[in-house]
């Protein structure tokens, strides 16, 4: 159950416990608008600061753990110099189940596709190129030795949402079938690529989750998902439809041309190295990133998840699911790997 949204006054006071922010009341708090499921965000008037306030209770973990977690991907992916910094955390209290952080409060406007991807791709190579600690020392951020094998894990748990939001009878043989392909290539095909990359990455890269500065950066602002695991997860949900459609103030659906050009301008970025690791795995793991978003949002519908946002954009959300889980919107998606024109990575 989603944790209701608190009131400035509740936030005001919670940050009054730090020594700065002492001086905060409720007037110096503005709402922004409610347009993601997982947080709800006060910018803090004049100081150039978000407090970030999550809304779903952890399933797996404590409130400070959760915290924790949030608190260190900010600090980690900091040196990227494309996502904001944190400035502050606030505990889990009885006024605030589960905490807030305090971050740079980044001024933009949301991506502005397909003409502004470039951006984004630049962003994800930065964060892709930060050092990864040795293995003892990635904790608390989950660490993904196999991607492809979680992911799938993944896909699995989710897929009997298709069947409790009775999902049309094509959709879910379409799904059924790449479900199969990907145990398929997991036992036969994996080992035959190589050692897949391992970096840090977000996990969340649809492009609703950038904002674009007034300097022409793309700011990647959400990092309750970052993780050490395969960069060819974000390189392919920043582009995949539905993803690119979640995000009502950037939702589109983009060309093939579009697709290849953000890989492109990604490898420029990344260097070569990094390129000849991803690039064998980008297609596999871009058939099995849609899996992973069409299954979600299957299991989004069965939640009703949308039932906590505006009305204007709980129909977009509904929208968006409605256009994920129809099977003329699948094949036409599977037609990028599947089709005589598939993408050429």
């Amino acid at each position: 159950m989603m944790l209701p949204p608190p009131d400035a006054a509740t936030v005001a006071r919670a940050l009054a416990a730090l020594p700065a922010f002492a001086a905060i009341g409720p007037s110096d708090l503005e709402p922004l608008p409610q347009k993601g499921l997982a947080h709800a965000h006060w910018r803090l008037r004049d100081r150039g600061l978000l407090v970030r306030i999550p809304r779903m209770p952890p399933k797996d973990r404590s409130a400070d753990a959760a915290l924790a977690y949030q608190a260190e991907s900010f600090r980690r992916a900091a040196p990227s110099a494309r996502t904001p910094t944190l400035h502050a955390v606030l505990p889990p209290s009885a006024a605030l189940p589960a905490g807030a952080l305090v971050v740079d409060d980044i001024v933009g406007h949301a991506p502005r596709l397909p003409t502004e991807l470039s951006l984004i791709a630049e962003a994800l190579a930065s964060i892709h190129a930060l050092p990864v600690p040795a293995p003892e020392d990635r904790a608390p951020l989950a660490d993904t030795a196999d991607a492809f094998a979680a992911t799938l894990a993944v896909v699995e748990r989710n897929a009997r949402f298709l069947e409790t939001v009775n999902a049309h009878p094509d959709a879910r043989r379409q799904i059924g079938e790449e479900i199969a392909w990907a145990r398929r290539f997991l036992d036969q095909e994996a080992r035959s690529l190589g050692v897949p990359p391992h970096t840090f990455v977000v996990s969340d890269a649809h492009p609703g989750n950038f904002i674009v500065t007034g300097t022409g950066l793309a700011m990647f602002v959400d990092l309750e998902k970052a993780a050490y695991g395969s960069p060819a997860i974000d390189i392919a949900h920043a582009t995949l439809r539905p993803a690119t459609r979640w995000d009502p103030d950037c939702g589109c659906v983009l060309a093939r041309e579009d697709v290849e050009r953000f890989v492109r301008t990604y490898f420029l970025a990344v260097g070569p190295m990094l390129e000849g690791a991803i690039r064998p795995w980008l297609l596999p793991m871009r058939r099995l990133t849609w899996l992973r978003t069409t299954t979600v949002f299957a299991r989004f519908r069965a939640e009703n998840a949308a039932a906590v946002l505006a009305p204007d954009v709980a129909a977009h959300v509904d929208a968006v699911i409605d256009d994920a889980l129809d099977p003329a919107t699948i094949a036409r998606v599977r037609a990028e790997w599947l089709g005589p024109d598939a993408l050429q990575f």
